[in-house]
């Protein structure tokens, strides 16, 4: 059984797939060919110094190229299972603008060079493998053909001769060769395509980067949403039983007067324990995502986030129209770390947050009179300067802090927002 298997191993798995393997070989091998004649006119018409008509077989060149990359992107569709890829399309613009606009991108020009200098290369070692493949078939069954062919068909009377079994054994070889060849010039006619008639690097990176930031933006809106949705729970769920639970504390401690002085204090305490609760889940919950940012927008909650504030803090909010609300989020964020801090570090006696839209920028400004010297550095469980930084860089923006010794500190913040 295991001789079986290792025979089968041995005799069986180089050809799979090696069918449709020269079959994508021989496929493209008119492709390769079809600017050749091209070219020889150009050359015969250069040898006969006619420079009238040389010109003829370069446009006919540009001309096809378009047909040839279509013809070569079915072929990879038909026998690779996949489509190349396809370079950047020229901006909008009129049919004989985008034409000349074509003609001056690298793709273009490279999809020209395929087709007129690696193109020919490969159809060469197209004919070279698929001679191998024809060689190794006519070698191989020389036995068969012997018996076959009639005796005036016969080049010669080779019989069942010691060159008759070279020739065999020749052509088994060959055949054993020809699917490796084959899969190695399919890997590099498809790493000639994929460099030549696809994106460059350039584009390529450029993809991936939009490609990358799209996907943040997506997961840091599913974040944002996750948020709100917590949120909603907690205030409509958690909230909601811990207030009725301190209602029904607070009356069963104002109606039951007859309770033992032990009872009565184990009530006030829990009476008490669930107000914390409720005190420290509304705190937990504005963390998560304040109801008035979604509700009532930045101007509403910021203003509620300097009331609670021990110093004066003077709000502008100048929106024309609400930004994304990743960035709505990102901006309240902000503001509240950012006064949080100025009422733990900064020994400050005033702030004012200010909050503009420049065009496409989303500009929030925070100041304080306090004593500065605030460090980038420093971070606070992700709640210090550092970690606004990383919060705002999130969504691409940009955050700036002056802070010397002494005071004041600005701290400035810029957040891109769709229009």
């Amino acid at each position: 059984m295991q001789l079986t298997t290792r025979l089968q191993r041995v005799l069986v798995r180089p050809f799979r797939g090696a069918g449709h393997r020269t079959a994508f070989v021989a496929a493209g091998l008119p492709l390769h060919l079809a600017v050749v004649p091209l070219w020889l006119w150009l050359l015969g018409t250069m040898a006969a110094l006619v420079p009238a008509v040389a010109a003829l077989p370069v446009l006919l060149t540009l001309v096809v190229t378009p047909l040839l990359t279509a013809g070569q992107r079915r072929r990879y569709r038909a026998f690779v299972g996949h489509d190349l890829p396809r370079p950047a399309a020229p901006g909008p613009g009129r049919h004989w603008t985008s034409a000349v606009r074509r003609l001056t991108t690298g793709a273009w020009w490279r999809q020209v060079c395929y087709h007129a200098v690696a193109g020919p290369l490969l159809a060469v070692l197209d004919l070279a493998v698929l001679a191998v493949w024809a060689a190794a078939a006519v070698a191989a069954s020389i036995y068969v053909w012997i018996w076959a062919l009639p005796p005036q068909w016969q080049v010669a009377d080779l019989g069942y001769t010691p060159q008759a079994a070279y020739l065999t054994a020749g052509g088994l070889a060959l055949l054993f060769l020809g699917p490796r060849l084959t899969g190695a010039l399919a890997r590099l006619e498809s790493r000639a395509a994929e460099v030549l008639l696809g994106p460059s690097r350039t584009e390529k990176l450029a993809r991936r980067v939009a490609d990358l930031a799209e996907s943040r933006a997506g997961v840091l809106d599913a974040a944002d949403a996750e948020r709100r949705r917590i949120e909603r729970d907690l205030h409509d769920g958690a909230q909601q039983r811990l207030v009725s639970l301190a209602v029904n504390l607070g009356l069963a401690r104002a109606t039951l007067a007859d309770l033992p002085a032990d009872a009565r204090q184990v009530i006030d305490e829990a009476h008490r324990e669930a107000k914390e609760a409720i005190a420290e889940l509304n705190d937990l919950v504005r963390g998560l995502h304040p109801a008035v940012l979604e509700d009532r927008g930045l101007d509403a909650a910021l203003s509620g986030v300097a009331a609670r504030l021990p110093i004066p803090v003077r709000v502008a909010v100048d929106l024309p129209q609400r930004p994304s609300p990743t960035v709505e989020a990102v901006a309240y964020f902000v503001v509240s770390e950012a006064l949080t801090n100025v009422v733990k570090h900064a020994r400050a006696t005033r702030a004012e947050v200010t909050v503009e839209r420049i065009g496409e920028t989303l500009r929030v400004v925070v100041a304080d009179d306090g004593a500065g010297g605030a460090d980038l550095a420093a971070a606070d469980g992700g709640t210090g300067l550092a970690g606004l930084a990383k919060r705002v860089a999130s969504v691409d923006g940009t955050f700036c802090c002056r802070s010397p010794a002494g005071g004041p500190t600005v701290l400035t913040v810029e957040l891109p927002c769709a229009p």
